[in-house]
């Protein structure tokens, strides 16, 4: 009886942590990938233009020849032809993104590999863009920007709430390219980092130092 009363409480324990610990940890997500592949917004496209300033030839046209020396009055100068210059038309492109910062995610509680670039679009918005990002997926992941300094290893893994931060959303897959809007409000010289934080469990997933 006290082995059959043990057996029902274990299980009934098992049933309350598998309750709760599944929804918070939501372990499959170590399996699973979202992919984003978001374009780089203001991209100015390549076009193929001419740079000949050569005058067109019009086929036909009667061809202007100078009288020799002999025919022309000594008094009167020979008349000096002057060349025309046709102007090409000139387009200019619109500038595209401007690098304002840049940094290269490393590794902190999960393996974490990509680039992080700050641009400012044509516009005058502003962007952090994600690109060849490679992490591992998990429950309440977050994009920021963090006064906190980058360390390598275990010891970076929870610095980054402990000062000042910015949330600029969530995080939209753990692989791909992907941009997230920048507020007009924040103050790029009071951030030094961007970080894959884990907001349900307080640790960075890989973090950059931007520069």
């Amino acid at each position: 009886m006290r082995k059959r009363t043990a057996l029902i409480a274990a299980a009934a324990v098992a049933v309350v942590v598998a309750g709760v610990g599944l929804p918070l940890f939501q372990p499959w997500r170590l399996v699973t990938d979202t992919v984003v592949d978001e374009a780089l917004p203001g991209a100015v496209p390549i076009s193929t233009t001419s740079s000949s300033t050569t005058p067109p030839t019009v086929s036909g046209e009667p061809r202007q020849t100078t009288p020799p020396p002999a025919s022309r009055p000594p008094s009167q100068p020979a008349p000096r032809q002057t060349p025309k210059v046709t102007k090409q038309p000139t387009s200019r492109q619109p500038a595209g993104p401007t690098t304002l910062l840049s940094g290269r995610l490393i590794t902190h509680e999960h393996k974490t590999t990509g680039t992080v670039a700050v641009l400012k679009l044509p516009d005058g918005r502003r962007i952090l863009r994600l690109e060849n990002l490679n992490t591992s997926d998990g429950p309440d992941l977050k994009v920021w920007l963090s006064d906190a300094k980058v360390i390598p290893g275990r010891a970076g893994w929870h610095v980054f709430d402990d000062g000042r931060y910015r949330n600029l959303g969530d995080l939209k897959g753990n692989r791909g390219n992907q941009n997230y809007a920048i507020p007009a409000d924040v103050q790029l010289d009071d951030f030094r980092s961007a970080v894959i934080w884990c907001d349900r469990f307080n640790v960075s997933f890989g973090a950059a130092r931007l520069t």
